[in-house]
């Protein structure tokens, strides 16, 4: 990170350029929309872009919607600048870069008069509006000058360059990100800090500044770096102390069992340099899903990051799970659905199907991040709830969250020791027991204690078929109703000992929103667009289910509250109704919406507003 003192570069003009007449500037407050293809380089060009705005202390955020890995394919990078901290993608694109033919004449027509557009003046393709501000450079030819075997992929450096220029992007800035991107690679580093000098030069030298948009220099918080939910969930379980991760690919999940594998020489081998903790890639989903109640069974913590379609073929699994009652978990980044979905796209769609997960009557311990800060305490906090109550436990991310890049203050480490639940060790423990019986109730709590394989104490067995309070194979009615009433008892019991609801009240309780996981970060712009007519708007994140009592306390306060959620059904409301008291049912009314992409203030608002109107009359 850059000092508060370095020196401005000589690149960071707020004045007009070529004579140009002085014109009003908007600084960090702008959004740019980057237009190219998948497996050209573009993301390594983005987070150059993004790291030096950064740098700069801008509040900036990005994301990144690509295709389905697929080379060739329209990707587009979303660059949000803005003061106030806000980080939903923005209602409009002020700043269109041009690279992509494909998406060219669909993506210009999307803009608003006056907008920017930088485009490649070498695609082949016309520039068909004269409603906008106008900048073409040769992106191609630009490129072909400094190698033209990679022509392709330092075509996008060059368009940094051009922002840089336009914007007045800090020198300094962006070299520091150059070399982040491209640590220890001095070839590539040299070959990048070219192009951009190229591109800074083909607009000082060949463009005039006609636009309004600067960036500005902010006090940096030296402390704040950049990470994506996945890395974040990894370091949560490396601390939690996971020892088998069993996983299959799949996007956008694949991150965590990614930098769980890369962090292991780091931090999880022994004085030996032997690995601590154990890597299997399954052959699919399911046999991923019974090697981690295997671990669990055997007293090991293991987990598994999949995405809906996983979970789904884990089904059967997290039915033994739960009724075995086996330590496990998973984690799922959210795409969206049904069956393959959109595999790209961001979604909370996956909300029920984990809640109630497997056949029959089951309900599961979820564990729901907002911020990367939060998949790092969930992390480790997965693992401790699902030994304490002997159950799976599910992490629900989403692609955004999980994959894109977000500013964070660091972590709070545990400090505490790991819960590891009613495991008896000891024999003279065991011995004290009057009684003991694998799924015997003695604290009624619902939680049985258990022993290990291989402690010498008996028994070790779990049983996903109907069983007694021994764990002996019963039908009897009489213990299966006992047995599914203590398993009922024993997550409820949970409900006050997960993380509480994060709430945000005002004092005139007129409008209270209830919403999970990413929509943190779009929710106070949603908020300060209400209050701008008039409405006083209270949040309720719901970080864990199931829910604590705090949320049926928050609707009694408000009245009219909104669910407000990421899918197409309103799977979170429809769970709050089933479990509310039933003269707050009325009281609760869903907003949810979904296509694909990040929240957008603007549209989520919209929806509220429209709800509300409804609601009155």
């Amino acid at each position: 990170m850059r000092t508060p003192n370095v020196k401005r570069s000589e690149f960071h003009r707020h004045q007009p350029l070529r004579g140009q007449p002085t014109m009003a500037t908007i600084a960090n407050d702008f959004t740019i929309n980057i237009a190219t293809a998948n497996g050209t380089g573009s993301q390594s060009a983005n987070l150059i872009l993004l790291q030096s705005l950064f740098e700069m202390g801008i509040p900036v955020s990005g994301k990144n919607m690509f295709p389905s890995n697929i080379s060739g394919l329209p990707t587009w990078y979303i660059v949000r600048l803005s003061d106030l901290g806000y980080q939903a993608p923005g209602d409009r694109t002020h700043i269109q870069v041009l690279v992509n033919p494909a998406t060219w004449d669909e993506d210009l027509e999307a803009l608003e008069t006056g907008s920017v557009v930088i485009w490649n003046s070498d695609a082949k393709k016309e520039m068909n509006r004269e409603d906008v501000i106008s900048y073409p450079v040769p992106m191609s030819s630009l490129a072909r000058k400094i190698n033209p075997k990679i022509a392709k992929l330092v075509t996008n450096i060059v368009y940094v360059g051009i922002l840089a220029e336009m914007l007045g992007i800090d020198q300094v800035a962006l070299e520091s990100a150059l070399s982040k991107q491209f640590k220890g690679k001095e070839k590539a580093i040299e070959l990048n800090l070219t192009a951009l000098g190229l591109g800074r030069d083909y607009f000082k030298d060949n463009l005039s500044k006609e636009d309004s948009y600067v960036v500005e220099e902010r006090e940096q918080d030296t402390a704040k770096f950049f990470i994506d939910g996945n890395e974040a969930t990894a370091l949560g379980c490396h601390f939690g102390g996971v020892q088998m991760l069993a996983w299959y690919p799949i996007t956008p999940s694949s991150g965590i069992a990614e930098a769980i594998i890369e962090y292991i020489p780091q931090i999880r081998t022994n004085d030996e340099g032997e690995a601590t903790c154990a890597v299997i890639q399954a052959e699919d989903e399911l046999a991923a899903a019974g090697m981690v109640i295997g671990a669990g069974w055997a007293g090991g913590r293991g987990i598994t990051a999949t995405s809906g379609p996983g979970i789904s073929l884990m089904q059967e699994f997290i039915g033994l799970a739960y009724f075995a009652e086996v330590p496990s978990v998973f984690w799922d980044v959210n795409r969206v659905g049904p069956s393959t979905g959109l595999p790209t796209r961001t979604q909370q769609s996956d909300i029920t199907m984990l809640y109630e997960g497997s056949h029959g009557d089951t309900q599961h311990i979820v564990l729901i991040p907002g911020t990367v800060e939060e998949c790092f305490e969930f992390g480790w906090r997965a693992m401790d709830y699902s030994e304490r109550f002997q159950t799976p436990v599910f992490g629900l991310s989403d692609l955004d969250l999980g994959m894109n890049r977000w500013a964070c203050e660091g972590f709070t480490y545990p400090e505490e020791n790991m819960d590891r639940g009613k495991v008896v060790r000891d024999r003279d423990v065991f011995e004290a027991f009057e009684e003991f019986g694998r799924y015997l109730d003695v604290d009624g709590d619902g939680i049985p204690y258990r022993t290990l394989p291989g402690s010498g104490m008996d028994p070790i067995l779990y049983r996903g078929t109907g069983h007694n309070t021994k764990g002996v194979y019963s039908e009897k009615p009489h213990d299966y109703v006992a047995l599914m009433s203590r398993l009922k008892r024993k997550i409820n019991g949970a409900r006050e000992l997960l993380p509480a609801p994060l709430m945000r009240e005002e004092t005139e309780c007129e409008v209270g929103i209830i919403y999970i996981g990413s929509m943190e970060n779009t929710i106070q712009e949603i908020d300060d667009i209400l209050e701008a007519t008039g409405l006083k708007v209270s949040q309720c994140r719901i970080r864990a289910l199931p829910a604590s009592k705090q949320v049926a306390e928050f609707i009694r306060r408000h009245e009219t509250t909104i669910v407000l959620e990421i899918n197409r059904y309103g799977q979170l409301w429809g769970i709050l109704r089933k479990e509310l008291p039933n003269d707050l049912v009325t009281k609760v009314h869903s907003v949810a919406y979904s296509d694909g992409q990040p929240p957008r203030a603007r549209v989520y608002s919209d929806l509220i507003m429209a709800k509300l109107e409804e609601v009155e009359q």
